[in-house]
């Protein structure tokens, strides 16, 4: 069932561990599913690229899937896809969402298989696009990652679907808000949208509509240049999701 509008969930969250087993979903997860709007078993197809598709997290995401009720799925693209008609298989979901890693490698990957212009056209068609951390990235023009090492740096050729740079883990990295506001002050990032650990940014096309959290206390932000030149970082209203 499609959302009302092309819809976005970038989040630095969605995971707890459970008392049994190794995975549960966080309220960010579930709020992904809520905004697609499904009335019946939610469809939810989940990606690893950005970590390699390793199967014991796929095996994981699946136990916590039948344990919150979601049909889920892995599409893994090594050694090769796992399912022949990715975009059919991607348009059919609820809810698409993507876990973390390396998001320099993970848009190398997804080009490789044209990702790029498949996610464009699922966006489009209503399905909810959601991930953690690379899996936040990937969604806009770029933002900050370790991909390429211990040292963060930007990355800048994000999908793009939402026209603005994004800070994942703003709160836990002790390097993350700083590295943000030099980049936006020498003009590598632009516009930053940024998420605490447990927050989650939402889109309806490409309009911020609301910071959500599952963690009492985090908060979005917004990282730009003022009139003056100087950086400005404007924390968002964020309101706390149902535990």
């Amino acid at each position: 069932m499609p959302a009302d509008s092309p819809t976005i969930l970038a989040t630095s969250g969605g995971y707890l561990r459970p008392e049994r087993g190794d995975l549960a979903f966080a309220g960010l997860v579930h709020h992904a599913v809520d905004l697609s709007g499904t009335t019946s078993q939610p469809k939810v197809c989940q990606l690893g690229t950005a970590s390699g598709d390793p199967r014991p997290f796929n095996a994981a995401f699946c136990e916590a899937g039948a344990v919150a009720g979601y049909d889920v799925t892995n599409l893994n693209l090594f050694p090769m896809p796992s399912i022949e008609d990715i975009e059919g298989h991607l348009l059919a979901q609820d809810v698409v969402w993507v876990n973390g890693g390396s998001v320099a490698n993970l848009l190398a990957v997804w080009r490789v298989h044209d990702l790029d212009t498949i996610f464009r056209r699922v966006w489009e068609a209503g399905v909810v696009l959601a991930g953690v951390s690379a899996g936040s990235i990937c969604w806009y023009r770029g933002g900050t990652t370790d991909s390429f090492g211990p040292e963060l740096r930007a990355v800048t050729n994000g999908l793009g679907l939402l026209p603005y740079d994004n800070g994942i883990h703003y709160d836990s990295e002790e390097c993350r808000r700083p590295t943000v506001h030099a980049l936006v002050e020498d003009g590598t990032l632009r516009e930053t949208h940024c998420t605490d650990d447990g927050v989650g940014l939402v889109y309806r096309g490409s309009e911020l509509v609301e910071a959500v959290t599952e963690q009492d206390g985090k908060s979005g932000y917004i990282v730009a240049k003022g009139d003056d030149g100087r950086v400005v970082e404007t924390p968002l209203d964020t309101r706390r999701l149902p535990r």
